[in-house]
């Protein structure tokens, strides 16, 4: 079977491709290119129960766990249940996870995320009970109650169908935590910052520190391809001082890459890609085989039995008509897209090739498979 190459996917490659390139060479903010140091996220972690279920959660006999957590809310509410033959499934063990915003106050509220344990067949229609989530450190930051919200559909018939959308097993509290602790984490007392490139890069480092340098003397060094270490001029706090060179705009650069996930079959190619002289060709052999049972009839009075006889009729068919395809040395990505394109390759075919180019050694970039 022929296969051709659609024109809309060279189209969209070019595309993605361009605006890939266009990240590395565009002149970008400070801010977005990279991390300031202990700015960030905090994890928060914890066990709790959901309540309220209707049916849908553990089995106490098979989830222990469950049982122990129902025993000791009860007890903390001076009710004691653990010599009861309870066996409801209206309740279900959750692990509750949040993240604790940078600088975040007593009192401000964030969103967490409900996640069964159990054998729980849905957290639809659950209350959390209070849960107090804690750090790497084992303090207590926040403490999360409320209603859970799955944003799944389940519906089942009478004959026992049933069909489910979404999973019902994990949901989320919208600001369903109240934060308790501060992370106490002192930005104002820092004598000098840090400055992570989330994509590291030797002249993309040297650039930033050059901007900064240029509006701020002396306050910038670029460690490595990482790290740019930023000190205030004397007479400015680091606040405000980080607020003049956050917006500062850079010229980033990156290594020539070639993104290619597999699952998908998509493929983006940086503008930067060159290919050294190579030669490709791409063809497809088809094996078919046929089987055409036929019937042996006995001669008359031979006392023989009729009987079917396997016929198998096996064909060969190479595809004509390709050529070998020419990239001269240093070929850019309009060159390597047309020539891909004139051997009406799919993008499945695209991967293998570029890979096959890669292994050659005629790729000059960096392939990421994800």
């Amino acid at each position: 079977m022929r296969r051709s190459f659609s024109p809309l996917f060279a189209a969209l490659l070019v595309a993605a491709a361009t605006a890939f390139s266009g990240a590395a060479s565009a002149a970008s903010r400070i801010k977005d290119i990279v991390e300031f140091e202990g700015v960030r996220d905090n994890v928060l972690i914890g066990q709790g129960l959901v309540v309220g279920l209707n049916g849908t959660g553990d089995n106490l006999r098979n989830s222990p766990m469950t049982r122990q957590a129902m025993e000791s809310s009860f007890e903390r509410l001076g009710i004691n249940i653990r010599n009861s033959n309870l066996n409801s499934k209206n309740a279900a063990s959750v692990i509750v996870t949040a993240k604790l915003p940078p600088f975040a106050a007593p009192g401000s509220a964030v969103d967490v995320t409900v996640s069964a344990v159990g054998d729980a067949k849905s957290l639809m229609g659950g209350t959390l009970l209070v849960t107090a989530l804690r750090g790497a450190d084992g303090e207590t930051y926040a403490v999360a109650q409320g209603t859970v919200q799955t944003g799944s559909i389940s519906a089942q018939g009478a004959s026992g169908s049933s069909i489910t959308k979404g999973v019902p097993t994990a949901g989320r509290v919208a600001g369903g935590a109240i934060v308790e602790n501060e992370t106490h984490f002192q930005l104002a007392s820092m004598g000098q910052m840090r400055l992570t490139l989330r994509n590291p890069d030797f002249t993309t480092s040297r650039a930033v520190a050059d901007a900064i340098n240029a509006r701020f003397f002396g306050a910038a060094t670029a460690d490595n391809p990482t790290i740019v270490t930023v000190r205030p001029p004397a007479g400015r706090d680091l606040i405000s001082f980080i607020t003049a060179i956050e917006g500062l705009t850079v010229q980033t650069d990156a290594p020539a890459r070639v993104v290619i996930d597999e699952v998908s079959g998509v493929i983006v190619v940086g503008d930067d890609v060159r290919v050294s002289t190579v030669a490709i060709a791409q063809g497809n052999l088809t094996i078919s085989v046929q089987e055409t049972p036929g019937v042996s009839q006995p001669a008359p009075f031979s006392q023989g039995q009729t009987a079917v006889v396997p016929q198998s009729n096996l064909g060969i068919d190479e595809e004509k008509g390709r050529q070998l395809v020419t990239l001269k040395d240093g070929a850019s990505l309009a060159s390597l897209v047309n020539g891909l394109n004139a051997l009406g390759v799919t993008p499945r075919d695209m991967i293998s090739i570029l890979q096959a180019i890669k292994a050659a050694g005629a790729l000059q970039a960096d392939i990421q498979v994800m």
